[in-house]
Order: structure tokens, then C-alpha cells, then sequence
């Protein structure tokens, strides 16, 4: 996977304790094990980490950064529910995001190639485990990500960290829904990489722009 827009595969040393307790909360709420509605309190995850009252303040603040609770004073941090506005939201710019890099790499056919190699060992990965849900959603979200990130966009990178955990969560739901049709999202994957392949980027922006909404109809979203 890319460089890691998702904050809990940041495994560098010494990381702050509060970025620590940061990382595992939005893990957990991302996958699930910390359900929408769930009131995270400032002395249980303090007493959780083994750490004191301010590093575990100063986590849910990068928490609600991350757009994963709301902070009710006083009370603590609730986690958010996904809304039918931020579905819709942060697929489109995920797809603004592919569909540019995907723009401006296909003219270069080194960068082009690059791209393609990058590509290849995750669409073997997300095949190999067609059978693993959640393992096959590490996969889907690395795919998205190696496309909309290979442009080597500094700015891109940042709004991608800044989004991740939510984009995490929501193909976390989409892989896990009753309705995810696994082995068609893999041959979608492959068919966008054809595109690439073939510098269709036209092509490719209708194909990513279908694919996203098709993914993410069996999971249900809250009107906001």
C-alpha cells in the first residue's frame, strides 16, 4: 500500500501517546468495533492506553478532525454515523481524485507503466482473497489509493490522510455488505486498470465514476 493515509498503519517509533490512542480508536471505528452512536469518554481511553487524561483529550480532538465523532462538552466524543451526504461527497471526490491523477499520468507512458506495476501486485492480493472480506477491503481501498496517489501530489496526499479513515470506513461497509458482489468489484478493478492501460482516461473516469456508485448502494446510510 501507498504511503499511509490511514493512521494506524503509521508504524513509526515514538509516536505521542495521544497519536497512538488516535490510531487505534479510528481502527476500531473504521472496522466497526466501535459502532456509530457510541459515546468514547476521555478516562476510558485514557484507562484503556495506560496513559493519562490529556493525550486521550487531545486524541478524540484528532478524532473529530478525522470526521469520526462529534465532541458533546462534557460528556466526551460521539461517534459519527455515516451520512447519505457524506457518501455522496466523498465518492465524488474520490473519483475527482482517480480520474485527475489517471489524466495527467496517461499521456507519459513511463509514468503510465508505473502506475500499471504498482497496480498489478494489489489486484493479485484482492483476487487471492475474494473469500476474506475484510482482508479484500485492505485491498479495494489500496487499489483507489494507489491510483488517486501515484501522481506524487504532495497537496493530494494531504487531503488524502485527512480523509482516509473516513474513506476506510465506508469501503469497510460496502466489502461487508449482505449485496457485495466480491468477485464482480475485482473485474471492475480490472477493467479500470485496462483503461489505464489503454490511456482512456475518458473511459476511465465513467468507469470509476459507475463503479463507486454501484459499490456503495448495499450498505445503509442515514438522511443527513
Amino acid at each position: 500500500m501507498p504511503s499511509p493515509t490511514l493512521p494506524w498503519l503509521d508504524d513509526r517509533e515514538n509516536r505521542p501517546i495521544a497519536t497512538q490512542i488516535a490510531a487505534d480508536s479510528a481502527r476500531r471505528i473504521a472496522v466497526g468495533a466501535i459502532e456509530p452512536g457510541e459515546l468514547l469518554r476521555e478516562v476510558d481511553l485514557a484507562e484503556e492506553h495506560g496513559a493519562s487524561r490529556t493525550p486521550a483529550r487531545e486524541a478524540m480532538l484528532q478524532l473529530e478532525t478525522w470526521g469520526l465523532v462529534r465532541l458533546i462538552p462534557k460528556k466526551g466524543a460521539l461517534v459519527t454515523t455515516p451520512t447519505a451526504r457524506e457518501r455522496e461527497e466523498l465518492l465524488s471526490v474520490r473519483a475527482m481524485l482517480e480520474g485527475h491523477a489517471v489524466a495527467r499520468i496517461a499521456p507519459d507512458e513511463s509514468r503510465r507503466e508505473s502506475l500499471l506495476e504498482a497496480l498489478a501486485p494489489v489486484l493479485e492480493a484482492q483476487q487471492s482473497a475474494v473469500g476474506q472480506p475484510a482482508e479484500f477491503a485492505v485491498h479495494d481501498y489500496a487499489f483507489h489509493l494507489t491510483l488517486a496517489s501515484h501522481d506524487d501530489n504532495r497537496v493530494v496526499e494531504e487531503v488524502l490522510r485527512s480523509l482516509g479513515p473516513r474513506l476506510f470506513r465506508l469501503t469497510h461497509l460496502a466489502i461487508l455488505s449482505p449485496t457485495a458482489d466480491l468477485p464482480a468489484l475485482h473485474r471492475e478493478h480490472v477493467e479500470l486498470t485496462g483503461a489505464v492501460a489503454r490511456g482512456d482516461v475518458a473511459g476511465f473516469r465513467e468507469m470509476i465514476d459507475r463503479h463507486l456508485r454501484s459499490g456503495h448502494d448495499g450498505y445503509q446510510v442515514v438522511a443527513e
